[in-house]
């Protein structure tokens, strides 16, 4: 008996009909009693508005337990529920590598011969999962909690993970080839002995030499100050207001700790006061395995809010926070990557600022940065003047960059990517200790911008004389690190950037380290208006002599003057009258700079960690 195509349509048709429709999760768990019916409806409602899985949403709403969502999910798809894991088999290693695991959303639970027994916690994903492994594998599915699929890949995967995380960056933009460059302590250390045997030669040539470059950077730094003052002070128009985008996007923010256990409960609650939709709001607190008191404050602030995690590291080295992040970023969940630091209060509303800047802006701008403030500048005299100078930074001189249309050196924290860009770039580079300002380099030479976020994030300012210079002398090294690896291939930075920009990195790396380097210099000018004869005036004159005096004066001056106008707002203008006294605050970063010229020869890896935690002010009284 023959049929036509049409029949036959029709009888395939028939077939499908006749099968059992898998009833709805949201009907399974009211059927289970884990959820009233007024209570499914609203959770759809918010469905409809976030466009995120039902789950997620009664979960992050707190109506069911991950136990209750598993349960459902099994009677739904026929499936048997994961328990336990088995010890790890080495031939579940070789199937795929651990980032397409990670990409997948799944993990290989056990192995017989050719039958693969893989995890999932979405039933949807199998088709992907079975397309990616060997034809010749029998796949066996189970149905676990995202929690226990991330704990198996940590468990099966993360030595390899941790290995990727270190070497992440390409090695043309890495500095972990110092370690390879042989000759390099060495040479700078025999850099630094020949300089200081031609001072002891010809003391006056010498201190000509260095003079001369310590004005001419001076110069140059004050140049760029001038430009993005200027820059600042033409008026714009206000940008018109930006609609938020129809489709919420998942943001991840990861906070990388280490030793820190008594910030715990606090940073928790400042990241339980975000307003961003639960479901979508992923927060990753990134731990160093051997740091047990961090890791045991977490286990006693438990449960965590939904979507909070805990991400330990594996050990390696270096043990650094590029490297966590680096590590963390492969469990992110979300296409929006944020960072934190341990001490920060960001304000509630900055997500959602995020992801509408995002949406509205061009798709060359991949990151943004938000502006950092204190929440102790009344502390004492050194949080008042580090108050003050980052007020210039985050309120004068990156917005004057910005309008110059000049690359952004990106800070540590309150920092969001897109996350495909992020990974393009190669993440962070795990043995850089400033890596904020060298993913900002990277970020430009790959032709992409940022932007800056008018959303404010308090933190700790630095009370303390030698926790300050630890910190300041590791961004120093840093910038050290950053302009050698950049300055590798000269002519490709210069292509990469343009000239415009190749000379403002000069001026601002090169220049700014030597002005910290070589500052002590320029003190001995403000011994001429006492009347003090200095050493270079009878080869200079007196006229050039007072000339340069002025452009030392005229530095301070422009110092002085851009700090009064970043803290003319009224949270900050409590500070003018400790402005003048920042002439005795900027030397300190000279003994930095020693410090870190030091440690750039004998350890460029070294992490100085900040530590947080320290002041006595409560940031939410603040």
């Amino acid at each position: 008996m023959f049929t036509d195509g049409a029949t036959e349509v029709r009888q395939q048709a028939a077939a499908v009909a006749s099968l059992p429709v898998p009833r709805r999760i949201g009907r399974i768990l009211c059927d289970d009693g884990h959820l009233t019916p007024l209570a499914l409806r609203e959770a759809l409602a918010e469905q409809a508005r976030l466009d995120a899985p039902l789950g997620e949403i009664l979960l992050a709403k707190g109506l069911i337990s991950p136990d209750a969502l598993l349960s459902a999910l099994a009677q739904q798809c026929g499936w048997p529920v994961a328990q336990s894991p088995p010890a790890p088999q080495d031939n579940l290693l070789e199937l795929l590598p651990a980032t397409e695991w990670l990409a997948l959303g799944a993990v290989p639970w056990s192995r017989s011969d050719d039958t693969l027994t893989v995890a999932l916690s979405r039933p949807h994903d199998l088709e992907a999962v079975t397309a990616a492994l060997p034809t010749s594998l029998t796949i066996t599915p189970l149905l676990a909690t995202p929690q226990m699929i991330e704990d198996r890949l940590h468990q099966l995967f993360g030595a390899a993970l941790a290995r990727r995380a270190e070497t992440r960056v390409p090695e043309d933009y890495s500095c972990r080839t110092f370690d390879r460059w042989q000759g390099t302590r060495a040479n700078m250390s025999l850099l630094l002995l020949s300089g200081l045997l031609i001072v002891l030669l010809d003391p006056l040539s010498a201190a000509l030499l260095l003079i001369g470059w310590t004005i001419l950077t001076l110069g140059a730094v004050s140049l760029l100050k001038s430009a993005c003052t200027l820059a600042f002070l033409v008026p714009r128009k206000a940008p018109a207001p930006q609609p938020m985008p129809k489709n919420m996007p998942r943001i991840s923010t990861m906070i990388a700790l280490y030793k820190e256990p008594e910030v715990v409960p606090r940073l928790i609650s400042h990241m339980r006061d975000i307003d961003y939709p639960a479901a979508l709001l992923d927060v990753l607190f990134v731990l160093e395995e051997a740091d047990t008191a961090t890791r045991q404050a977490f286990e006693d602030a438990r449960p965590l809010p939904h979507g909070f995690r805990v991400i330990t590291v594996p050990e390696g080295h270096p043990k650094t926070k590029p490297r966590a992040l680096n590590y963390a970023l492969d469990f992110c969940r979300g296409e929006i990557i944020g960072i934190y630091d341990a001490e920060d209060m960001p304000e509630p509303a900055q997500l959602r600022q995020v992801a509408r800047q995002f949406a509205n802006t061009s798709p060359e701008v991949v990151c943004l940065q938000g502006v950092l403030d204190y929440f102790n500048p009344r502390e004492n005299w050194l949080a008042r003047c580090f108050t003050a100078e980052y007020a210039g930074w985050f309120r004068l001189v990156l917005p004057g960059m910005a309008r110059l249309n000049l690359p952004l050196p990106l800070g540590g924290t309150t920092l969001f990517f897109r996350r495909d860009a992020l990974e393009q770039l190669g993440g962070w580079d795990a043995h850089n200790v400033t890596e904020d300002a060298d993913l900002g380099m990277r970020l430009a030479r790959f032709g992409w911008r940022t932007d800056l976020l008018a959303s404010h994030t308090l933190e700790e300012a630095n009370c303390h004389l030698w926790p300050w210079i630890k910190q300041r002398s590791r961004w120093i090294k840093g910038y050290m690190v950053t302009y050698l690896v950049h300055m590798r291939a000269p002519l490709r930075l210069l292509r990469d950037l343009g000239l415009l920009r190749f000379v403002w990195f000069q001026v601002f790396f090169l220049a700014t380290i030597s002005q910290f380097l070589l500052a002590p210099l320029l003190w001995t000018f403000w011994l001429i208006p006492f009347g003090v004869h200095h050493p270079i005036e009878a080869a200079t004159g007196a006229g050039l002599l007072t000339s340069l005096s002025w452009v030392f004066i005229g530095s301070e001056v422009l110092n002085m003057f851009s700090a009064a106008l970043a803290t003319k707002g009224p949270q900050h203008r409590h500070l003018w009258p400790w402005i003048p006294t920042m002439v005795f605050y900027f030397p300190l970063a000279s003994v930095a700079a020693a410090k870190a010229l030091y440690e750039m020869i004998f350890s460029p890896f070294y992490w100085d960690k900040t530590t947080h935690g320290i002041s006595k002010v409560n940031p939410k009284e603040a």
